[in-house]
């Protein structure tokens, strides 16, 4: 009797904890239920975003590259006479102007050679006029019979050898002197000068492989660039209505850009790059650009007055090419498909799908859809009620 009762009092304790859990299960979906259908009625919030205006506005159209700055010319200095250097009248990293003097050899070898060559010539003239005379001697006799004719041949021979020996003669003169000018060497061009590779006391060889320094002009100077071929035609049709300017920047200068013309166009296109070669000139007083440096380099081909603008934050891409959100005057976005021309910095150049004066969204579009309703970041959209107790 007494184990029955125990077990009926453990039933009873059982089916009482049920019906209070079912009980409690029953006043936990009832409000649930009721915020559910609340929340699928009203929505989600407004979604934060950060907006901006589609503006009209001149934009320059150009075309941007990558390129490198090369000397306008380049000037390895050898020697054209073999002889020891005596003298390096610069120092390595000069700027060193046309005809000025660079290096000084040994002269006296050279002017040894000059009056050897003077002597020879002296000698054979005073050889030529005696057989001048001697010709012209044996010329009366034979005219009165006297001499034989194979004498008068021999003297008339020995007479053009002896002048072809004295043309030869002024001839090694002539080279001496040049012999001896080498023995100078001025500057070919204005430039700066690199590394010297060779210094006093050297013995210079002609012609030698190695050069004695090299010589680069950097004012003016030029930098050459690559221009797409589907841009060549663009390029064409600006340049026959005038001389384009050329913008260069090396990396990392906030200066402005330098600004030069295009001076040379190559006559063929790079079918392995699909390219064409293209050079500007600068007159680089400043000496920014540096030959070997890449710079940016911008081409700008006209303006275009009247150019529908937005921020380039606001053009996203999708699977129809790229949209953006346009804001409705009732606080809602319409997603709209949009032909962009061409970037420029942070800004788009719109040719069609929105126009001057619309807002557009520029952050916060991966939470949207068509139809989102947005609140502005920094402005507060509800109505102000701090006064409404007054």
């Amino acid at each position: 009797m007494g184990a029955s009762r125990r077990v009926f009092v453990a039933v009873a304790v059982t089916a009482g904890t049920l019906a209070l859990a079912g009980c409690s299960a029953q006043q936990t979906a009832a409000p649930g239920t009721g915020a559910g259908r609340g929340g699928r009625a009203g929505g989600q919030g407004p979604v934060p975003v950060t907006t901006g205006t589609v503006v009209q506005k001149p934009m320059k159209v150009d075309v941007s590259v990558i390129g490198s700055a090369e000397p306008i010319s380049t000037v390895s200095i050898r020697a054209q006479t073999t002889g020891q250097l005596t003298k390096v009248n610069f120092v390595e990293g000069d700027e060193v102007t046309k005809g000025q003097v660079l290096f000084s050899l040994d002269r006296r070898p050279l002017e040894a050679s000059l009056e050897e060559a003077q002597a020879n010539l002296a000698r054979d003239e005073a050889q030529a006029a005696n057989a001048a005379t001697m010709a012209k001697r044996y010329q009366d006799l034979a005219d009165r019979g006297i001499a034989t004719r194979e004498q008068l041949d021999t003297s008339r021979s020995t007479l053009a050898a002896l002048s072809a020996t004295v043309a030869a003669d002024r001839a090694a003169i002539e080279n001496a002197k040049v012999q001896l000018e080498y023995a100078t060497i001025p500057a070919p061009i204005s430039g700066r000068t690199g590394a010297l590779m060779v210094h006093e006391g050297n013995l210079l060889r002609a012609n030698d492989t190695a050069a004695l320094v090299v010589i680069n002009q950097i004012m003016p100077i030029s930098v050459s660039f690559a221009v797409p071929e589907a841009r060549l035609a663009e390029l064409k049709r600006y340049m026959a209505k005038g001389t384009l300017r050329v913008l260069a920047s090396p990396p990392n200068d906030d200066a402005p850009p330098a600004v030069g013309r295009i001076a040379f166009v190559d006559n063929a296109v790079d079918q392995t790059t699909g390219t064409i070669r293209v050079k500007g000139t600068f007159p680089n007083t400043d000496r920014r650009l540096w030959p070997g440096q890449f710079v940016n380099v911008t081409v700008e081909l006209t303006t275009d007055r009247n150019a529908t603008v937005v921020s380039s934050q606001a053009v996203q891409a999708g699977q129809q090419g790229p949209f953006i959100y346009v804001v409705k005057p009732d606080s809602t976005v319409e997603m709209r498909n949009v032909v962009v021309t061409r970037t420029v910095a942070a800004e788009s150049v719109i040719a069609s799908g929105v126009e001057p004066g619309e807002t557009v969204v520029t952050d916060g579009q991966l939470r949207l859809v068509p139809g989102s309703r947005i609140s502005v970041k920094g402005q507060d959209p509800r109505p102000d009620t701090t006064r409404s107790g007054d």
